[in-house]
């Protein structure tokens, strides 16, 4: 797409709204495979079908999570090279075909091998679906620009648990589901989707008319734009002064976050069935949880806009770690329950979107989808080590109320972790001087 294309795409309500919808459905597919595995684990475990057991379950979650891992690693950072529409058209279309085959597993085997394929898509949709949005926002909306395009996360988990409860133990019914919402959403991303360029709040003040729409301004962006090989971003760069200190800080609070987020929506309809609820409370717990994600990074955004996000990150993490540690406590009163569910979703899946937030604000424009590739990359360990500690503790019989302690400390090291990162930091160049963000 041309420069002058593109800039006129920019200038339409219309067409500019097309991105923020797009990356926000996006976002929903990923909050299907969020939840979608913990609305299933129940039933197959309870049926054994396909010889599922507690640790074929704990294998499928982990497997699943490895590819996810996998894809935001080494594909996410291929959006900073080749451009960000390009690579969410295909893992959207690679992730729904592999959702669809799910249905047709034969054993757990082939279960998780087809998990496995369809996170390698999922993997990398999240970083690129995030450094597209963050190109496009206005400076100094990083932080509400990253949640509200999350909240599609949460909703899509949302709409799964709820679909969960109308259909399970109809499980076949949730991947056939999945896959056709992605198969759907693949034309509108490859007719409606413009490709980025970097935007004009990130061109030098001196290639800008006041207007910011100039002749001078287009030439920036197409000079951006056309940036040479040698400036082309890689894992390379993440380990040059000053970013490795906070590569790791932010690498650790990742890994936290992700436990966190994956561990409960994996487990939570398990771990309260082991608390004594039964497994429809756990279905419509796990809904009021993102239902609480969804408002809280409706508020973590503006106040992290407002307030700066390192205090807010802080501030999120750390009463997570509160409320996930009153969690272990056994609430007879349902409609208690139901609060202490929801105040905790609040806080712990939005502390992990505002680790996001942060990189697209600690990282140049060019290392934007490398360093958010890495964040959710390293994060999909502690994707993978939460399901697969919960599901150890569940295999135990000691779910209940271990598995609460062991994320309420996953919360605190977050905190301690990005407690070391500053709040900003100077851009540099590929020769290591200081530079200033572009």
């Amino acid at each position: 797409m041309s420069t002058s294309s593109l800039d006129k795409s920019s200038s339409s309500g219309e067409k500019s709204r097309w991105p923020v919808w797009l990356c926000w459905l996006a976002m929903v597919l990923d909050g299907f495979d969020l939840v979608v595995l913990g609305t299933v684990i129940p039933t197959l475990i309870k049926s054994q079908e396909l010889g599922f057991d507690a640790v074929g379950a704990t294998f499928a979650a982990t497997v699943s999570l490895v590819g996810v891992g996998l894809g935001a690693l080494f594909i996410a950072p291929l959006s900073d090279r080749f451009g960000r529409r390009n690579l969410l058209v295909a893992c959207v279309a690679w992730f729904s075909l592999f959702t669809i085959a799910v249905v047709f597993a034969p054993n757990v085997a082939w279960f998780s091998a087809f998990r496995l394929l369809a996170g390698l898509g999922l993997g990398a949709c999240l970083p690129a679906a995030l450094a597209y949005m963050n190109d496009y926002a206005p400076a100094g909306t990083a932080g509400k620009s990253t949640t509200r395009t999350m909240t599609g996360y949460h909703v899509g988990a949302v709409a799964t648990a709820f679909l969960a409860l109308m259909v399970i133990p109809s499980w076949r019914t949730m991947f056939v589901a999945g896959g056709l919402a992605g198969f759907a959403l693949v034309p509108f991303l490859w007719f409606k989707l413009p490709e980025t360029l970097p935007p004009v709040h990130h061109i030098p003040a001196a290639a800008k008319s006041p207007a910011g729409a100039s002749p001078a301004g287009s030439q920036a962006r197409a000079q951006a734009a056309a940036a040479p090989a040698e400036e082309r971003a890689s894992f390379r760069d993440l380990g040059r002064k000053p970013y490795p200190l906070i590569a790791a800080g932010v690498a650790v609070a990742s890994f936290m976050g992700l436990l966190l987020v994956y561990g409960l929506n994996t487990w939570l309809p398990q771990l309260m069935a082991s608390a004594g609820y039964s497994l429809n409370a756990g279905l419509a717990l796990l809904l009021v949880l993102n239902v609480g994600a969804v408002v809280g990074l409706l508020i973590a955004g503006v106040l992290a806009d407002r307030h700066g996000t390192k205090k807010i990150v802080l501030l999120w993490f750390g009463l997570s770690a509160v409320f996930l540690a009153a969690l272990s406590i056994q609430i007879q009163n349902e409609v208690v329950l139901y609060a202490a569910v929801f105040v905790t979703g609040v806080f712990v899946f939005s502390s992990q979107v505002l680790v996001y937030a942060w990189v697209t604000q600690l990282f140049p424009v060019r290392l934007r989808g490398t360093a958010l590739g890495f964040a959710a990359g390293v994060g999909r360990l502690g994707a993978i080590m939460g399901p697969a500690v919960t599901g150890a503790l569940v295999a135990a019989g000691i779910a209940y109320p271990w598995g609460f302690y062991v994320f309420a400390a996953a919360a605190v090291l977050a905190v301690l972790a990005l407690a070391f990162v500053p709040q900003t930091v100077p851009a540099v160049s590929r020769a290591g001087a200081s530079v200033g963000h572009p």
